[in-house]
């Protein structure tokens, strides 16, 4: 039995995760991932798939972010037909952001058409709500632990990853001829304490590991972010203004809901109205209380305030696109939360218009920023950012507080892969920018001794022969 693996994304950057593995006849493909952030990554999206979809048998997605499953539509699109093994929780969470992502496509589609803004006659979405309907009958969940068998020879078990709900570790168990190997897929890795996910599960044995790299090159003072955030609001609210923070529909704006709350209890910023303007958020906020056991929120917090944040009193729920707008006219002490993460579309485009330009106004930023975002060019120190066609000037304070992230940084990493009872044979290490991928790849070397790998886009390796 012969192995390789080919990258087709999530190598030297964060966004388009996509790796097919070739196991003698049968192909997987883990990760479905949307490129996302500078315009030569996003034109990847427009060609042609590099592998015949239809000769692919099976999808496994670690977790329902966008970049890790933002292409399925276009792969069900151009012959895929199999199914797409996730977790539980995945499912619920893809019908979700993919449709979300659709409908943004589409909207920005027409708006585009309609102010003459893009270069094509007829701009069109990469695909729409009608592609993404064909992705949701292959969708199959199961449980953290459980083995899969996919074949005769080949089996997988997800395993926590503590990133988002449902989020997984993928371990690939294949038994050749002779000797049985395993394959490792982390995913994206969660911190190793967060108020509402357990930590990632340790892995004890892999013959080939990919690990994630997003934050390979540094360490985050988690503690100290939180002192930093109720610092920012004070201050914010001194001047009588409102801030504003870009989330992550699944799993940063719940985050960022307990640690407000958190803050109220202690006294440590003022009971000021929050609003939660994100449809997409409100829904993935639910699921929380569907798939109680994957994660560590009391169940008695739902009797009281199903948002499970003890926040009903400050909170706002901002359902349509009306209230959302409305929300331009509030000036005062206040918060808004929207998405998406990194600004590159949603409800946040208009709230950024609007706010950017309010000197009183805070941009807190608690989430990681690809390369060529609106929110990387915004911390890069760009004066002005390009929305709706229209270069706005960046006037209000902007503050990145990394501590909020879903992402381990380099000192969780290593934490995680302590876990491993011996070297793996060889490690790729991906999902990170150039710089984080090839700095986490000499630390691993550095202290493991171990065989690290920064794969670049289109490369392919030969993981076994003759197993």
């Amino acid at each position: 039995m012969d192995v390789r693996v080919r990258f087709f994304g999530g190598a030297e950057t964060v966004t388009g995760s996509k790796y097919l593995l070739e196991i003698d006849d049968k192909k997987i493909l883990v990760d479905c991932g949307l490129f996302q952030g500078l315009k030569e990554l996003r034109l990847k999206n427009w060609d042609d798939i590099p592998f015949n979809p239809a000769e692919v048998d099976l999808v496994v997605l670690t977790h329902a972010h966008l970049d890790h499953s933002g292409y399925l539509p276009k792969l069900v699109k151009s012959g895929y037909e199999g199914d797409i093994y996730c977790t539980e929780p995945s499912v619920d969470l893809l019908e979700l952001l993919l449709k979300d992502s659709a409908k943004l496509q589409e909207e920005e589609a027409e708006f585009a058409r309609k102010k003459g803004y893009s270069k094509h006659d007829n701009p069109q979405p990469l695909y729409n709500t009608a592609d993404v309907k064909k992705v949701l009958p292959l969708l199959r969940g199961f449980g953290f632990g459980k083995t899969v068998n996919v074949s005769e020879r080949i089996s997988i078990v997800f395993h926590n990853a503590g990133h988002i709900l449902g989020a997984s570790i993928v371990e690939f168990i294949v038994r050749g001829e002779y000797q049985t190997k395993r394959i490792v897929f982390s995913g994206d890795l969660g911190p190793k304490e967060d108020p509402i996910l357990y930590p990632p599960e340790k892995i004890k044995e892999a013959d080939i590991l990919f690990i994630e790299s997003t934050y390979g090159n540094r360490v985050v003072e988690r503690r100290k972010s939180n002192e930093d955030i109720h610092k920012i609001i004070n201050e914010t609210m001194d001047k009588n203004g409102v801030v504003l923070i870009p989330a992550f529909s699944v799993g940063r704006t719940q985050n960022i809901l307990i640690e407000l709350n958190q803050m109220f209890v202690n006294k440590e910023i003022p009971e000021v109205p929050i609003f939660m303007d994100s449809p997409m958020a409100i829904r993935a906020t639910e699921l929380y209380r569907k798939f109680d056991k994957y994660h560590k929120i009391n169940k008695k917090n739902y009797t009281v305030d199903k948002y499970f944040g003890g926040l009903i009193r400050n909170l706002n729920i901002v359902q349509s696109q009306e209230a959302s707008e409305e929300l331009n006219n509030f000036h005062g002490k206040g918060i808004i939360i929207s998405a998406s993460g990194m600004m590159t579309g949603g409800r946040i485009l208009h709230h950024l218009y609007n706010r950017l330009r309010n000197t009183e106004d805070t941009l807190l930023i608690v989430g990681f920023q690809a390369e060529g975002t609106r929110g990387r060019k915004i911390i890069d120190g760009d004066k002005f950012v390009r929305i709706f066609g229209q270069e706005v000037p960046v006037m209000c304070r902007v503050e990145n507080v990394k501590g909020l992230s879903a992402h381990g940084d380099q000192s969780e990493l290593l934490d995680w892969t302590s876990g491993f009872e011996s070297s793996p044979k060889m490690t790729f290490v991906v999902h990170g920018e150039k710089e984080s991928s090839q700095t986490f790849a000499q630390v691993l070397n550095a202290k493991y001794g171990w065989n690290t790998f920064v794969p670049k886009y289109g490369q392919s390796f030969e993981l076994f022969k003759g197993i």
